[in-house]
C-alpha cells in the first residue's frame, strides 16, 4: 500500500514555521517562474510541496497572496544582490555595471524567487495588481538610482536608457543558455551595448 506522502504545514506561531514558510515560497517561486501565474495551481504547488492542497490555506487565502509574496521576496532577493555587489564599487559606472551583473545572476536562477519578478501576472490581475507594481517600483528606485549617478553619453534619455536596459537584462531569462558564457559576463556586454553611441 502506498504511503501518504503529505505532510502537515506547522501554524506560523510554530517555531519551524519560518523556515518551512520559505521552502514553500521557494517551490511555487520555482512553478511560477516555470510556468507563469495561470499556469500554476494552488494543487501543483501543494504537490510540489508534499501537502494536501487545503494546508497551503493556512498560510495563504489565495493564489493572488501567495503569488504577490514570492514576487515580493523575489525583489527582495535582487535588491539585496545589487546592493551587496554595488557597495565596494566608487565609480558609478562600475557600480552600474555591478548592479547589471548581481541582477542577471540572480534572475537567471530559475529555481529561485528572483524569476517570478518577471513572470506572466495573472490576466485579471486587477486585485493584486497595484501590490506587485508597489514591489516593482521598490527596485525601480534602487536602479533609478545608480543610472542617474552614471554619466549617460549627452543626449540620453535616463528613463530610456534605464527601461531599455532592464529590458535587455530581463529578457535573457527568455533565451540564455548555460554554456553561452555565464550571466555576469552577459551583463557586462549588454551594459557595453548600451553605453556606446
Amino acid at each position: 500500500m502506498a504511503q501518504n506522502k503529505t505532510r502537515r504545514v506547522p501554524a506560523a506561531n510554530e517555531p519551524q514555521a519560518a523556515p518551512r514558510r520559505d521552502v514553500l515560497l521557494r517551490e511555487a517561486a520555482r512553478l511560477f517562474g516555470e510556468r507563469g501565474y495561470e499556469n500554476t495551481s494552488m494543487r501543483d504547488i501543494a504537490a510540489a510541496y508534499g501537502v494536501l492542497p487545503g494546508s497551503l490555506y493556512h498560510h495563504f487565502r489565495s493564489k493572488d497572496e501567495l503569488f504577490v509574496a514570492v514576487y515580493a521576496a523575489g525583489i527582495d532577493l535582487i535588491i539585496e544582490a545589487v546592493e551587496k555587489a554595488t557597495r565596494e564599487h566608487a565609480d558609478p559606472w562600475r557600480r552600474l555595471e555591478a548592479a547589471c551583473e548581481a541582477h542577471l545572476t540572480t534572475l537567471l536562477d530559475r529555481a529561485g524567487h528572483a524569476a517570478v519578478v518577471i513572470a506572466s501576472w495573472p490576466s485579471n490581475g486587477g486585485d493584486i495588481r497595484d501590490d506587485l507594481i508597489r514591489q516593482r517600483d521598490r527596485y525601480e528606485r534602487v536602479f533609478r538610482a545608480l543610472t542617474e549617478a552614471a554619466p549617460l553619453p549627452k543626449g540620453t534619455d535616463p528613463t530610456i536608457f534605464r527601461l531599455g536596459l532592464l529590458g535587455a537584462l530581463n529578457g535573457a531569462l527568455t533565451w540564455y543558455r548555460p554554456g553561452r558564457g555565464s550571466p555576469a559576463a552577459l551583463a557586462r556586454q549588454l551594459l557595453g551595448l548600451f553605453r556606446r553611441r
